[in-house]
Parts: structure tokens; C-alpha cells; sequence
């Protein structure tokens, strides 16, 4: 019986952990959209404006260390409610900002809902969905992603004229109308969880962060998926922050231009990610990921040579597909390189690392353009997949990460794919 397929509880919780990715999503982007006006009206400098991206990132990874450890250890889906109270409530109470000290408080509190919301859905994605279909499950979950991004800059031009950025920010409680409807729809003790019933309750290492560090075999694989995410960030953070305002300087392209780029990129990005999805699944992470890191590094150095509005166009969907592409694929492979009792801890924390680290890029970009120019900042970000793909070759286990092919039993594949603790 496919309880995938058949289970109501189990497709609600699957669509709630889906839809909440992309709401965290328009929750983060309303920072983006409102910025210069923050700045102005509260009269700040740049280095204070910029602050607040930076604690917002901090609260990230507090947060998903924090409820990676929660969820690995008690009901993940009542831990996965109370992620979207926390960023839903924080983003809302922004519209009472006077100070800047009260702005950084809402956004540090923001970010430990959000930073604690992407490692819960995905373990509670792996837990419902069979594991052939999680790469593209995965790739649904960052698409929808961007749909909020999307949903974001649209409400940003309807309500910020009308009720200024303190209104939009008041937008940020709508997911709480997800959790009521979760409340009531999903019986959260009985949400499937493939991996709890194999697992050995009185265990001692469930959710513990050390365990990600445990051997050196073991350490290796989770600094080098650090390294991989943090350049997945720097990319993405260099591609849509700095390009835009690159085109504007230095190509003599106008803002409506750069805008039009956006949307290009974008829909690269949602093209890319359901590509990879499917890829993921049929041909496992070190073959997939080796081509789109690799096409990664060769697009973005060749973006440099685009001149002319089409060219910049067809460049921005190439490079959207290949250097975002990739991102919706580390919720599959790392669950599949991390035993059941570390699933929520490994993803958050990984990825919440590289979000911290990786979120720096922009300052280190803004250095370069200062003292170099456009070429080597569009070297240095190529460089950046170059270095991801060596540690990712570096992992071995990447070898054995295949997903379950239909009609093999999900005990024999994951003996493949996920080693014990103790032998990693």
C-alpha cells in the first residue's frame, strides 16, 4: 500500500510543510523590498541597514540548530507550528518598530522561526514521501520558494504606497492562518515518519549536534556540505543582489531592463529546480550536482561577455537554472547521507551555516568592485562552484546515494545510502 498516495493526514502535513517554505520565503523578502525606505525613515546609516540582513541570518542559525534539536527529539510537526508562529508573529510586530534596537530584535526573533522552518519541512517531507520522489518533492518545496519571493515584491508595490513599510510588514501574519488550518486539518500524532520505527527509542544520540561531528569520516562530509551550501548562498546572494545594480552601472541597462532580468532569472531558477529534482532522483546527487556546479562556474564567467539586452536575458534564465537549481536538492541528499535520529539537526544546521557564512558574499563583492571591477567579481563567484565541486568529489558516500528505484525495498536502499552513526 502506498500510504503516500493514500493517506488525507499525510498529504495535508506534506502541503502545509510545502506551502510554509514559501511563506517564510515572503516573510524574508519583505526586508528586501522596504530597506531603502527602513533606512531613510529611521535615519540610519548604511552599515546599520545592513545589520539588519546580518542579524536576521544569525537568528537563522540559532534557530535551526535550536529546532533541529526539538524536532529530532519530540513530534516534528508540532515543532514545524510553532517555526511559522515565531516568524509569522516577529514579521508582524516589525509594524511597531520606532527604534532600531526594536528592528533587530523582530528580525533575529524572525529569523530563529525561519531558520528552524526549512530543516522541520524537509524531515517531514522525508518522512511521508517515498524516497524516489523525494529530489522531486524537494524541487516543488524551493519553486514554491520562490512563488513567495514572487508574492513578496507584488504586495510590496500594492501595499507599501498605501500603508508604508510598517504595513507590509503586518502582511507577515498571514501564515498564521496556516497554522489554524493545521491545527484542525492534520492530527500531528499521526503524520507519517519513515525511519521512527526503525530507530531505537532509548537512543542517546538523538538530535545531537555533536553527532554530526562524530567520527572523522563523519566531520569531513558535514564541514564540506557546509562549504557547498555557503557558496549556494554566496551565489545566489552576489547573483540577485549585485548583478542588478552591475547591468545598471556599468551596461548603461535601466532599471525596468534589470527588473525584466529578474523575472527571467527567475523563472530559470524554477525551471532549474524541477529539472534537478527530477535528475536527483534517477541519477543520485554526485553526478547531478558535478554537472550543475560545473555548468554552474562556466555560466557565470560567460555572463560577463554579455552585452546586449537579449544576450543579458538568455544569460540571466542559464544562470538562474543551473546556480539556483541545485538549491531545492540539499533537503534530499543530506537526508539520505544522515541517519533518522540527526535528519532535522543535519539539514538546519548545514544549511543555516551557510545562510550565516555564505550571506557575507554581498560585502565581500561590494570590496571587489571597489578595488577590482566587474570581471573579477564575476571570476571570483565562478571560482566559488569550482571550490564546491572539489569538496563535493571529496565525499564518498555521495557514490552510494542513489534513491530507491521502484520495486526496491526501502530497507535494502537505505543500508546503501545512510550508514549507523558509529560506522560513518
Amino acid at each position: 500500500m502506498n500510504t503516500y498516495e493514500q493517506n488525507k493526514n499525510d498529504r495535508r502535513a506534506l502541503v502545509a510543510a510545502i506551502i510554509a517554505s514559501g511563506m517564510d520565503d515572503l516573510n524574508v523578502m519583505f526586508l528586501a523590498f522596504s530597506m531603502s525606505t527602513i533606512i531613510t525613515q529611521l535615519n540610519l546609516t548604511s552599515a546599520q541597514g545592513g545589520w539588519i540582513g546580518t542579524i536576521t541570518n544569525f537568528g537563522m542559525l540559532f534557530g535551526g540548530v535550536v529546532f533541529g534539536v526539538l524536532a529530532d527529539r519530540y513530534n516534528k510537526f508540532k515543532v514545524f507550528k510553532w517555526t511559522v508562529i515565531i516568524f509569522s508573529v516577529a514579521t508582524g510586530l516589525v509594524f511597531f518598530t520606532e527604534s532600531i534596537g526594536y528592528l533587530y530584535l523582530m528580525r533575529f526573533i524572525a529569523g530563529i522561526g525561519v531558520g528552524g522552518e526549512y530543516g522541520v519541512a524537509i524531515s517531514i517531507m522525508a518522512g511521508i514521501v517515498p524516497q524516489e520522489r523525494m529530489g522531486r518533492i524537494s524541487s516543488l518545496n524551493g519553486i514554491v520558494g520562490q512563488v513567495g519571493s514572487i508574492t513578496s515584491a507584488i504586495l510590496a508595490g500594492l501595499i507599501a504606497p498605501l500603508f508604508g513599510w510598517r504595513g507590509l510588514f503586518l502582511f507577515g501574519l498571514l501564515p498564521l492562518v496556516l497554522v489554524i488550518w493545521m491545527h484542525f486539518a492534520v492530527d500531528a500524532t499521526h503524520v507519517s515518519d519513515s525511519g521512527r520505527q526503525t530507530t531505537n527509542s532509548a537512543s542517546t544520540s538523538k538530535g545531537r549536534i555533536a553527532d554530526l561531528f562524530k567520527t572523522k569520516a563523519l566531520m569531513h562530509q558535514t564541514l564540506a556540505l557546509m562549504v557547498m551550501t555557503t557558496v549556494q548562498i554566496a551565489g545566489y546572494f552576489g547573483m540577485m543582489n549585485w548583478l542588478p545594480t552591475i547591468m545598471q552601472a556599468n551596461i548603461g541597462v535601466s532599471v525596468s531592463g534589470s527588473s525584466a532580468w529578474m523575472v527571467t532569472t527567475i523563472l530559470g531558477m524554477c525551471l532549474g529546480m524541477l529539472v534537478f529534482g527530477q535528475l536527483l532522483d534517477h541519477f543520485g546527487p554526485r553526478l547531478v550536482y558535478g554537472v550543475f556546479l560545473c555548468c554552474s562556474a562556466a555560466s557565470v564567467y560567460c555572463f560577463t561577455f554579455a552585452k546586449t539586452g537579449p544576450q543579458l536575458l538568455i544569460g540571466g534564465a542559464i544562470l538562474g537554472f543551473f546556480v539556483n537549481g541545485m538549491f531545492a536538492g540539499y533537503g534530499a541528499m543530506i537526508t539520505r547521507l544522515y541517519p533518522y535520529e540527526v535528519r532535522t539537526v543535519a539539514n538546519n544546521t548545514i544549511l543555516n551555516v551557510g545562510r550565516a557564512v555564505g550571506g557575507f558574499s554581498s560585502v565581500i563583492i561590494g570590496m571587489i568592485l571597489d578595488s577590482s571591477g566587474v570581471p573579477t567579481v564575476m571570476l571570483f563567484l565562478a571560482s566559488l562552484y569550482v571550490i564546491s565541486f572539489v569538496f563535493m568529489m571529496s565525499l564518498p558516500n555521495l557514490k552510494q546515494a542513489r534513491y530507491i528505484k521502484h520495486g526496491q525495498s526501502a530497507s535494502k536502499a537505505s543500508s546503501v545510502a545512510v550508514a549507523p552513526l558509529a560506522e560513518i
